[in-house]
């Protein structure tokens, strides 16, 4: 198999084999619904809402406290949107109120970018909170899966853990109560960044980065370094019998486009403050070292060297804390070897168990405080820019119930689907014809560096990003959006029969790459939920329906299907 494939079939199926009375607790609520949603992300809040206004039940089991995704804690609705005129459906409609506070009051594109960046992500949340109450739409908070139970290739029921999140919006390791709630329903709708009811339903998934002999993918896999720069990466300089600093690896002479377990860094959308009356402190971490950031001093050392403008060098060590000023809130800069976010570390979250999520969770911001401290207190950094980081900390008119940090990672991609239909980097440049699209995509290959390298080159140590690339930038290589299958959010038929995944979706990771913004996870949403309601009313598996009819529904409710419907 694939050196980037990670299939979990026979494992979750032991999962969900497991006697549910392994706990002394017993089953504290239990539900029959039409639909199951799992995860009140903008894709599953729009899944909710088409099969609410189908006239069917539906329940969202949400593992936070929270509603709105990476919406609700920083990206804004239209900011990975190029082109608008290729969103359909509901969610065009509440791209257009969303992080507004307005009720059905749509403004225009124009006015929507012009103030996007001034939109705050509690804003979000609450309108997000506005529209499920209007829908009456029912959210369990604070439960995630355990659990799914088969017959026959069909789940017969899922059973959650009480495991709330900690006071900073943190996933916990062990949960408070488990087998707490159980959810019996005719569909269930996978919407979470991670994909983890899928996994425990026993379905094809894949992880990591598949080689560019896997799909005949240009980039694929390892890619050549970037951000390249000689700095030693030693623990004693010039010694490698020292051993490496800690933020930087091996290069393990991986040959480029060979695939590997390695995907795209993840990091906060995050906001900060100097008014003391919003203003929230980092705080030094418990577990701070200052050796853990010697290879960023190193960094700062050569960017005083090799810089004569120092206008220049304050945007230069900007770019390493706080990071890249996108709309309103902080990002990750890649144009910098060090930035608000470390690398190396997502691909143990993709399909890690819930104590290691927890732990790399965690250790984003450990890593981001962290970080805050040391370019207050590093004598490397220039005492300007020391005294103007040492007044920043996070803004808590954002996220006052978490104590400024963002509910939600941005987990840029995780496990990813193994269906009938693989959505690959020839769908992004328009060379494949897709005869079931339930909506499009368009954007670049976007992906965020995987690794950071030492490597020798001529004699001289050097340190640099791997995994790094843009390519077509926003509006896509070919600047013509591309239709997503409905086969690429359905499982394999043999696997399961009842189960809808439009967010961690049936794609490579360059596919995965541009196909994966909040606007298409919508999208996927609301086309996921009609196909719900279409599998229940016609009594089959939603591999089997009738994608005549699917068709009609979507087009009934403004999806657009094709570049040709865009006006």
């Amino acid at each position: 198999m694939k050196k980037c494939f990670f299939f979990s079939i026979i494992f979750l199926t032991l999962v969900s084999c497991i006697d549910n009375n392994k706990s002394e607790n017993p089953i504290n609520q239990s539900i029959v619904t039409d639909v199951c949603i799992y995860t009140a992300t903008p894709s599953g809040i729009l899944a909710a809402i088409a099969v609410k206004e189908a006239g069917h039940s539906v329940v969202i089991v949400e593992p936070g406290k929270w509603v709105g995704g990476i919406l609700g804690a920083g990206i804004k609705p239209i900011q990975d949107c190029p082109n608008f005129a290729a969103i359909g459906g509901k969610t065009r409609e509440l791209m257009k109120i969303l992080g507004t506070g307005k009720i059905n009051n749509e403004i225009s594109e124009r006015e929507l970018r012009r103030i996007s960046s001034l939109m705050s992500p509690k804003q979000i949340r609450d309108d997000f909170l506005r529209i499920l109450n209007e829908y009456d739409i029912q959210v369990i908070y604070d439960h995630r899966i355990n659990l799914c139970n088969k017959v026959n290739g069909k789940i017969i029921e899922t059973i959650y853990d009480y495991a709330p999140f900690d006071e900073t919006g943190c996933p916990v390791a062990e949960p408070a109560r488990d087998l707490d709630l159980r959810v019996n329903a005719k569909v269930y709708i996978d919407a979470s960044y991670d994909g983890e009811l899928m996994a425990r339903s026993g379905v094809s998934f894949m992880t990591g980065r598949e080689s560019e002999y896997d799909f005949s993918e240009k980039n694929a896999g390892v890619c050549e370094p970037t951000n390249v720069t000689p700095i030693d990466p030693f623990n004693e300089k010039g010694n490698p019998e020292s051993g490496l600093l800690p933020m930087v690896e091996d290069d393990l002479n991986y040959k480029v486009g060979v695939g590997d377990y390695y995907t795209q860094a993840y990091n906060f959308r995050y906001y900060v403050t100097s008014e003391p009356k919003y203003k929230l402190e980092f705080n030094k971490p418990q577990n701070y070292n200052p050796i853990d950031f010697e290879l960023i001093g190193r960094y700062i050392e050569y960017l005083k060297k090799n810089t004569n403008d120092q206008n220049e060098l304050i945007e230069k060590l900007s770019g390493i804390f706080p990071g890249w000023m996108n709309e309103g809130e902080y990002n990750y800069q890649r144009g910098s070897l060090f930035t608000m976010a470390p690398v190396g570390v997502s691909h143990l979250y993709a399909n890690g168990d819930y104590g290691t999520k927890a732990q790399i969770w965690k250790y984003h911001q450990d890593y981001l405080s962290g970080l805050h401290y040391f370019m207050c207190t590093d004598n490397r950094v220039p005492e300007k820019y020391r005294e103007e980081i040492e007044g920043l900390g996070l803004d808590k008119r954002h996220h006052p119930e978490t104590q400024g940090w963002p509910h939600q990672l941005y987990i840029r991609i995780s496990r990813r689907l193994v269906g009938n239909y693989i959505i690959t980097s020839h769908d992004v440049y328009n060379e494949t014809i897709v005869d079931d699209p339930i909506g499009l995509a368009q954007y670049g290959i976007d992906t965020y560096p995987a690794r950071r390298i030492w490597f020798q080159k001529n004699g001289k140590d050097y340190v640099g990003l791997e995994g790094n690339m843009f390519v077509g930038g926003a509006n896509g290589p070919t600047n013509v959006p591309y239709p997503v299958s409905y086969r690429a959010i359905t499982p394999k038929e043999n696997e399961c029969i009842n189960l809808l995944v439009p967010i961690c979706f049936s794609a490579t990771h360059l596919g995965y790459a541009s196909a994966r913004m909040e606007p298409v996870f919508m999208i996927c949403g609301e086309s996921a939920g009609l196909a719900a309601v279409q599998a229940i009313e016609e009594n089959k598996c939603v591999q089997d329906i009738s994608y005549t009819i699917l068709k009609e529904k979507l087009l009934e409710n403004n999806l657009i299907l094709s570049a040709t419907q865009i006006k």
